[in-house]
């Protein structure tokens, strides 16, 4: 929902764009919410609207917040590399390694750039998966839905604050520091909204999450 600004550099994603068919009732729900964050009230925004099902409320929001992530990603994948980031870190005192579950069942230590593949690739996978993510009307959600969807909010929570930890310097130097803290504060928003990750997993970024949301109570 934070559009991407003119250049090439920003419509560079990590991964291919998401997209939610057009005329669809969840492209509907997607244009509702851009109308409402354009109010500037985004605890507003991120309520759930009247009359909706939360699972495709809570569906089209993943949706957005992997194609944001991964645009913001896509900003700054020069900096990110083997080198700069041989491990997939939040600054000194947090470490993520990766597992799925199904390929990778123990988690394996990696570097940041490999982390962000293996995890962006598995958002995807879920995203595509017309079981999981139904883009039909009348297709009911899983019952496991809501589980997946916390599973991948918080993975991509990790993104965010491996961005913030170890390359916010360049973001600023990309003047990309703005979109990122937009995008970021309606992450949490949203997440807070219907309690979709654990605190202590926000603990990467508590003073950051604190600064955000403390204006707007």
């Amino acid at each position: 929902m934070c559009d991407s600004h003119s250049g090439n550099r920003s419509s560079k994603t990590f991964k291919p764009k998401k997209n939610i068919p057009e005329g669809s009732h969840q492209y509907e729900l997607l244009k509702h919410a851009e109308a409402t964050l354009g109010s500037g009230n985004l605890r507003m925004a991120v309520m759930l609207p009247e009359g909706e099902d939360l699972n495709e409320w809570v569906a089209v929001n993943t949706v957005d917040f992997f194609n944001q992530i991964n645009m913001l990603y896509g900003t700054i994948t020069d900096f990110c590399t083997e080198e700069s980031c041989p491990v997939m870190s939040a600054g000194p005192k947090y470490e993520y390694h990766w597992a799925d579950g199904t390929n990778i069942k123990k988690p394996i230590k990696c570097s940041a750039p490999k982390y962000i593949d293996y995890l962006m690739t598995w958002v995807q996978d879920q995203l595509d998966d017309e079981t999981l993510f139904p883009s039909k009307i009348g297709v009911p959600f899983k019952r496991n839905f809501m589980s997946v969807a916390k599973t991948i909010l918080k993975r991509l929570f990790r993104v965010y604050a491996h961005i913030y930890h170890q390359h916010f310097d360049s973001v600023m130097q990309l003047q990309e520091e703005a979109h990122l803290n937009t995008s970021f504060k309606h992450f949490i928003f949203f997440v807070q909204e219907f309690n979709l990750i654990d605190r202590k997993e926000l603990v990467p970024l508590q003073e950051l999450i604190e600064k955000l949301t403390t204006k707007d109570r």
